[in-house]
């Protein structure tokens, strides 16, 4: 069992270097439909799961690491969108946030209506706070538990969902990237505005001329994790005067607005953060599901199939939507994690479409973080009438 907290991670990292070479090497058809970020998050999954670290020592070195290289990846993505051009994807992407909001809550009700005599009276607390948070981020889980004044007891079941069926969520949602044009085809869905800002966002970044350089590099590492200490200190003493947003989500404004800015500079053109950012990416995908054991899933097996009866639900109606409206597997996908996963994984999963589209990602996951709270209450006044 790993015990040091750097041997932790430095496992993590070689973990996805073996999987990103042996997909270069090798060239199986089998990485088409599995790829290396989902190997990675399930092997990864499966190591936390036979004990290979201790929890404990090693969550040190996981707070430390996860946080900074998380907000020093969304800087340099963001150093290649140009948010005006991103934004004229328009609302659209709007309707699709918003009907994968709306198709949340309807799992969370139907859920609640069928499962309230196993999970207990008073669970439409617990799952109101996991509504919040899957509307929003933590911080509006947080909101909604005081709102409702929950138990530390019921919150504990909240987060085991929140912990095992939001990480099978992410692992899913990047599976299916691989089936994004049959499932465009089957839903007639115009990509043509998608493929445009994709394509010329793209085509801008490989005209670059500029080569990767030793001084190039050294900056953007150097830069990211100068904005990321910078604007995590910031959001923190905002927070004190402004407590409505939490911390993560001031310093994932700040982050954003400052890596924006970069984008439209000479900054933006320096060779490298492609690379550098897909690195990071990487690194935080192992972290994140380093943390997520299987074993929990014997704790509170109810709740855990409950929560995936919400995300069953959440899917199956956003499927539909998607259908009527001919909304297209990047929309539909990225509006579910912004809403699901926050901050933290919408980028994520837009960064596995392309790159370019990271600021779509971040700017629907703070969205969420608006009607959370709100979004959570509501939801859970209306399950109390299942109780």
């Amino acid at each position: 069992m790993i015990t040091n907290g750097f041997t932790y991670v430095a496992v993590l990292v070689f973990l996805a270097a073996v999987l990103v070479g042996a997909e270069k090497l090798t060239k199986w058809k089998f990485f088409k439909y599995v790829p290396p970020v989902v190997l990675l998050y399930l092997l990864t999954m499966v190591l936390c799961t036979v004990g290979a670290w201790d929890m404990e020592a090693t969550a040190p070195a996981y707070s430390v690491m996860k946080n900074n290289i998380l907000y020093a990846m969304l800087c340099l993505m963001l150093l290649r969108c140009d948010i005006r051009k991103v934004l004229k994807l328009g609302p659209r992407m709007l309707g699709g946030f918003f009907a994968a909001s709306v198709s949340i809550a309807i799992g969370f009700i139907a859920t609640y209506a069928i499962m309230h005599s196993q999970l207990g009276a008073d669970a439409w607390k617990a799952l109101g706070a996991l509504c919040g948070s899957w509307m929003g981020g933590s911080g509006n889980m947080v909101a909604v538990q005081q709102a409702l004044d929950i138990g530390a007891g019921d919150m504990g079941y909240a987060l085991v969902i929140d912990s095992i069926d939001y990480s099978v969520w992410v692992m899913f949602l990047l599976w299916a990237i691989s089936f994004a044009p049959q499932f465009n085809k089957w839903t007639k869905a115009s990509t043509d505005t998608l493929d445009e800002v994709c394509a010329r966002l793209e085509n801008e970044q490989l005209s670059n001329e500029n080569h990767i350089t030793f001084a190039g590099l050294l900056f953007l590492v150097g830069g990211a994790l100068l904005v990321s200490a910078v604007a995590q200190n910031i959001g923190t003493a905002i927070y004190g005067v402004a407590p409505w947003l939490d911390k993560a989500t001031w310093t994932v404004l700040l982050v954003t607005v400052v890596a924006l800015i970069g984008a439209v500079t000479p900054i933006g053109k320096i060779a490298g953060s492609a690379e550098l950012s897909n690195v990071f990416l990487y690194i935080v995908i192992a972290l994140l599901a380093s943390r997520a054991s299987l074993l929990e899933m014997t704790n509170a097996p109810v709740w855990i199939i409950s929560g995936f009866m919400i995300l069953a639900i959440h899917g199956i109606i956003l499927v539909v939507l998607a259908k009527i409206f001919k909304l297209d597997m990047f929309t539909c996908g990225v509006a579910s994690l912004a809403n699901i996963g926050g901050t933290a994984s919408a980028p994520i999963l837009a960064a596995s479409y392309s790159p370019a589209l990271v600021s779509v990602g971040v700017l629907m996951a703070l969205l969420g973080y608006i009607i959370g709270t709100w979004g959570g209450i509501i939801v859970a006044n209306i399950m109390k009438f299942f109780a």
